[in-house]
């Protein structure tokens, strides 16, 4: 009981060190999948179709999962999917056929969901307003610098051994589950019926909800959250098959690859991103790093030789991965504590639907050509750039008027 007491008391210290050990084991399978593809003489749009699968359970149960931590609290539900992820990956593991590995990558998403809507309610349940910028920050440049150590963890144990790197994947979230459930606090004022609805299983709750809040420049808004992430996933699935087909990289070389991307990353949120924030104009500096992403992708597919195409890769890497917290912190700035859990579940549908409609683009087009999924993505980026700008015309507009 004292231990729980001490670990309750430094509960964001736990929170954050959990989400990197989470975010670290959800990446060890990815740097082997390609091999795993060509192993089992899987076609090429696989890697795409695969993903767009778990990100399809992802965007069809966010709403579920946002109504369940309302209802049970966020550490029970981190609890629940971070176990549910780890049976699916083991799942992942033992199938041989494309239909089989569809099965496990569904039920991984499923679960998958409810862990992003987890991470982001807690941190809205129990920061202070002056915190949850920085929090928010935190919980976007964790994941992606731990899924950059998880990538070089998976990398070199998957040419060693496939299998054995699913079940250090399923162990790990399974732990994180449990430690998840014991040790964060319970969410404050949470409901204390626990009964599921209709309503809280329709797929499609969150964008019923959302007439509730939406107005024209939060559309435009979550227009860009569903356009970046489908950029962002095109990018990054068409990048792992691509440096495995193209260059011939064993698993090995894209974990380091991550890794290297783990240090950029860190470095981008806690310099630049950390800077954007302490000076406030968040909307202001999220067109420019919106543009950068998409002006880099652009030059990406017009650099054929290795040594400058990884050069371009590694700096977009640090506009995605400042983009991503600045996002989150102007998305979270537009909700209240009534509706926070809804704009948020709504935050999580929309980008799951932009990683469903990402995979899928990179996986049915790379046998069009293997670099259009990089240019598509710059398009998309830049596309984005200008319904911000509309958006925060809008938004300024609505505020001056107040």
């Amino acid at each position: 009981m004292q231990i729980r007491q001490t670990f309750q008391k430094y509960h964001f210290v736990v929170f954050f060190l959990l989400v990197a050990m989470e975010s670290m084991a959800a990446n060890f399978a990815h740097p082997i999948t390609p091999t795993l593809i060509q192993q089992l003489q899987l076609p090429d749009y696989s890697f795409g179709l695969l993903y767009a699968g778990m990100a399809f359970t992802n965007f069809l149960f966010s709403p579920l999962w946002a109504n369940q931590v309302h209802h049970l609290g966020s550490k029970r539900v981190l609890g629940i999917c971070c176990v549910g992820y780890g049976a699916g990956q083991m799942l992942f593991a033992l199938s041989k056929t494309l239909p089989l590995i569809m099965v496990a990558r569904l039920l991984s998403g499923f679960f998958v969901g409810g862990i992003m809507v987890s991470f982001l309610t807690y941190i809205i349940a129990h920061a202070t307003l002056e915190q949850r910028g920085r929090y928010l920050a935190l919980s976007a440049t964790i994941p992606t610098v731990f899924a950059a150590f998880g990538y070089l963890i998976g990398g070199i144990m998957g040419v060693y051994s496939l299998f054995a790197t699913f079940v250090m994947q399923s162990l790990t979230l399974v732990a994180a589950g449990v430690l998840f459930a014991l040790f964060l606090k319970a969410d404050p004022d949470k409901a204390k019926t626990h009964t599921i609805s209709f309503k809280d299983i329709n797929p499609f709750q969150a964008f019923l909800d959302a007439r509730h809040f939406l107005n024209v420049a939060m559309v435009l808004l979550f227009f860009v959250v569903f356009l970046t992430s489908c950029a962002t996933t095109a990018y990054d699935q068409n990048f792992n098959y691509f440096i495995k087909d193209q260059f011939g990289f064993p698993s090995s070389y894209n974990g380091a690859l991550k890794a290297v991307v783990g240090f950029v990353s860190l470095f981008a949120n806690t310099t630049i991103c950390m800077w954007i924030m302490k000076r406030g104009n968040v909307k202001k500096a999220l067109r420019y790093v919106l543009a950068g992403a998409g002006i880099l992708l652009v030059m990406m597919t017009f650099t054929t030789h290795m040594v400058p195409f990884m050069v371009v890769n590694l700096l977009f890497f640090a506009f995605n991965a400042i983009y991503i917290p600045l996002l989150q912190d102007v998305c979270a700035g537009e909700g209240n504590t009534e509706n926070s859990h809804q704009v948020m579940g709504f935050y999580n549908a929309m980008k799951s639907l932009g990683m469903i409609a990402g995979a899928l683009f990179a996986g049915f087009i790379y046998g069009a050509g293997a670099r259009l999924s990089f240019l598509f993505a710059g398009l998309f980026f830049l596309i984005s750039t200008l319904i911000f700008h509309i958006f925060k015309a809008i938004a300024n507009k609505a505020t001056a008027k107040a």
